[in-house]
């Protein structure tokens, strides 16, 4: 069976590489490409909409995942599925590859094509060639960072959401291509649909009580706990009873699990408490409608604090997160933007403070935001689009 595997997978790289030979470059066509596939979300989309409406000379088409098309149809989005042999043709074809993770290692970059990198985050915990051990699947550390670096070596441009970010991206990502430093098309949301109107409309979407105060509870994957390769294992390490006695007369819980991880949570005896959005195609929606995000090392916090809401970082484990899995960029414990709790009932306390205490003086929001947010004005996806769009016309010419 691997062996056929194998012969499969040798014999789709030639026919990739036969299409890139085969087809004319149409310098009109854009690819989109968000979380392998599996979203219409994050800076791919945002970068969609923003050159839908001032660049429609070009035709823009995504790449997704067979089982994940409902929400492109439901928002009449055009697509074609990734890996078919449609998809092998216009992406080679494509003058633009947008994507915000990493494609496949064997997928070559066709001559002309150029690939815009926009990654998904600003970098709290140790990314690629900074990593001291590699504890995924599939991989060890030295394969890894190799095969990363093989990756960013195909892109021409990459988005930087704050001068921190380049610094490490460069050395991290070993990158030495273009550097957008705009701040980060996906934040442009949190300016332009925050108002209290926009706010009311999402919650009726979302089909969430408008009488309720709402918590969006969204954590990162841990490296080392895993069903397989790129399917990560995660567990509510809080007590969901005491949660629920609680919190349940005056609030509601947003779940929003990482695109990585797999589990299929059981909430039922939790329903009208909790409701688990992970699957929900935006996480934008859920960050204006929520009135405070709890975290862990998740890079959301760095987009969360652009509305200014509290914030609590729930740090069960950190020991072995800073120590063993990844290890962070800054004094996290020191400079986290919000306090830091490891158990059930200090959460408890924490949520209960934001009502009489006004976390971003407590915490130093505003010097916080200084640092890692002082791109973001609701103009990123332009100046992103714009040099991106300049540029491929300079290649024409």
């Amino acid at each position: 069976m691997k062996q056929i595997k194998r012969l499969a997978l040798k014999l789709y790289k030639i026919l990739f590489w036969l299409c890139g030979k085969s087809f004319n470059k149409d310098h009109s066509l854009i690819i989109f490409e968000s979380f392998l596939g599996k979203q219409f979300s994050d800076n791919p989309r945002a970068l969609y909409e923003y050159m839908s409406i001032h660049y429609p000379e070009y035709r823009f088409l995504w790449s997704v995942d067979k089982r994940y098309t409902e929400v492109f149809e439901r928002h009449d989005v055009p697509y074609i599925k990734r890996f078919s042999f449609s998809w092998m043709i216009y992406m080679n074809k494509a003058a633009l590859w947008i994507s915000n993770s990493r494609m496949p290692l064997w997928i070559p970059k066709p001559k002309g094509t150029t690939y815009l990198q926009t990654w998904h985050g600003t970098p709290l915990k140790k990314l690629a060639v900074d990593m001291d051990e590699v504890h995924m699947p599939g991989t060890d550390t030295e394969n890894y960072k190799k095969n990363f670096t093989r990756e960013s070596a195909k892109w021409d441009f990459l988005i930087s959401p704050n001068e921190y970010s380049s610094e490490i991206f460069k050395r991290a990502f070993q990158f030495d291509g273009e550097m957008l430093e705009t701040g980060y098309p996906r934040n442009d949301f949190l300016f332009t649909n925050s108002d209290e109107e926009a706010i009311n409309n999402l919650k009726k979407d979302l089909n969430l009580p408008e009488d309720k105060k709402i918590i969006l509870y969204a954590p990162t994957w841990r490296d080392d706990s895993y069903h397989a390769k790129g399917r990560y294992k995660f567990n509510l390490e809080f007590n969901m009873k005491k949660m629920y006695e609680n919190l349940s007369d005056e609030y509601i819980i947003i779940l929003r699990l990482h695109y990585l991880v797999s589990e299929n949570l059981d909430i039922s005896e939790y329903e009208g408490f909790i409701y688990d959005y992970s699957n929900y195609e935006e996480i934008r929606d859920l960050y204006v409608v929520s009135d405070m995000l709890i975290t862990d090392y998740s890079s959301v916090f760095f987009d969360y604090a652009n509305l200014g809401r509290p914030m609590i970082f729930y740090v069960y484990d950190i020991d072995n997160y800073r120590d063993k899995l990844r290890g962070f960029y800054f004094d996290f414990e020191r400079k986290a933007p919000g306090p830091l709790v490891t158990t059930t009932d200090e959460l408890l306390q924490a949520i209960k403070k934001t009502e009489t205490e006004n976390f971003n003086e407590i915490y130093n929001t505003e010097e916080f935001r200084s640092r890692f947010g002082a791109l973001e004005d609701g103009k990123a996806s332009q100046r992103v689009a714009d040099e991106v769009i300049c540029y491929l016309g300079s290649k024409i010419v």
